[in-house]
């Protein structure tokens, strides 16, 4: 089993940034991909980035150029660097690991809020 823990959400100006975390622990040997799904209200959960073992990346076309994902394998441990944020941006932020190459989401975090202010 593996669990998830996301951190760094707040509160953030109009063209600030963010960095979010998310930590997993447990199976964690399982874990071929991670990624960062958002949903705002009255919204669908919609996939921001996601990260392979190897580094492969891809991500929401509305956040590229703007969004960085990485991820630390020796700490378990996923990263979101956020900046030129928008306030169209303001969501829940989850974090999600996936067993299987090309298959849905096997964990999810609890969600951490990030809300953008003019």
């Amino acid at each position: 089993q593996v669990q998830l823990v996301e951190s760094g959400g707040g509160l953030v100006q109009a063209g600030g940034s963010l960095r979010l975390s998310c930590a997993a622990s447990g199976s964690t040997v399982s874990i071929n991909v991670m990624g960062w799904y958002r949903q705002a209200p009255g919204k669908q959960r919609e996939l921001v980035a996601a990260i392979g073992r190897g580094g492969i990346t891809n991500y929401a076309g509305s956040v590229k150029g703007r969004f960085t994902i990485s991820r630390d394998n020796a700490k378990n441990t996923v990263y979101l660097q956020m900046n030129s944020l928008k306030f169209e941006d303001t969501a829940v932020y989850y974090c999600a690991a996936f067993f299987l190459v090309g298959g849905n989401p096997t964990t999810w975090g609890q969600g951490t809020q990030v809300t953008v202010s003019s």
